[in-house]
């Protein structure tokens, strides 16, 4: 799978632009009094404003050996998140054979860079930058039932649950573009933080399969988009 669009909402949108525009240094590819995008990889990342506050988590892909070249840019612009020691690097489990930093952007959103070292996408550029971000790679899908949402994930975009359980914590998608599903009664932070996973809404455009799905999440219910425009909400 892979996520092709995807449209998070902010009511910091002006925070937002001054982040992703000055600080990390994106090129705006579209912009209005309400909203801006920027190109990350394949993707087109959104942001729209909105006059609630929402808390997504997302991360950027990036090439499998750059993960030390990439905390070099990042602590020239944001703050890492630390562990004990000073330790930055999150290693994942054997399953996921990936590693990853973490920092949050103004609106409190929980961004991660992640190497994944199944996808061997290697890349020798001499330093890291923008342009060696290939997608992005993961969005947050917290829910009280999983059963459902993944039920539904494979119904329409015929995406099949990757890892973990649908009781807790559970991955749904390939290596290329996942849905973290997170069961907000049993994993009570997004780790590496204290922030408690809620379901906040977004829209993405998906391919799965060869073909593009257009996707809405809002109130821990999923609603797909036709061609035509036509919605059809999925509750089973």
């Amino acid at each position: 799978m892979k996520i092709i669009e995807l449209t998070l909402y902010t009511n910091e949108i002006s925070n937002q632009l001054k982040f992703y525009s000055s600080i990390l240094g994106f090129k705006i590819i579209e912009e209005s009094t309400s909203s801006f995008s920027v190109q990350v990889g394949h993707s087109k990342l959104t942001f729209k404003e909105s006059e609630k506050s929402f808390i997504y988590h997302y991360c950027f892909l990036i090439p499998s050996n750059k993960l030390n070249e990439s905390i070099e840019w990042l602590n020239k612009r944001v703050a890492i998140i630390s562990y004990e020691n000073g330790r930055v690097i999150e290693p994942a489990s054997k399953e996921w054979n990936a590693d990853s930093v973490y920092f949050l952007d103004p609106a409190g959103n929980i961004l991660e860079f992640i190497v994944r070292y199944d996808l061997n996408n290697f890349n020798h550029s001499k330093s890291f930058d923008l342009s060696q971000i290939l997608c992005v790679n993961e969005i947050g899908m917290p829910s009280k039932n999983l059963k459902k949402i993944n039920r539904i994930l494979v119904k329409k975009l015929g995406s099949k649950l990757w890892t973990g359980n649908l009781e807790r914590f559970g991955a749904n998608g390939t290596q290329d573009g996942l849905f973290l599903l997170v069961n907000y009664n049993t994993k009570r932070n997004w780790f590496p933080t204290e922030v408690v996973p809620a379901p906040s809404p977004f829209y993405g455009v998906f391919e799965s399969n060869g073909l593009n799905h257009q996707l809405s999440y809002d109130k821990e219910e999923i609603v797909t988009h036709s061609k035509g425009l036509e919605s059809c909400k999925h509750t089973d």
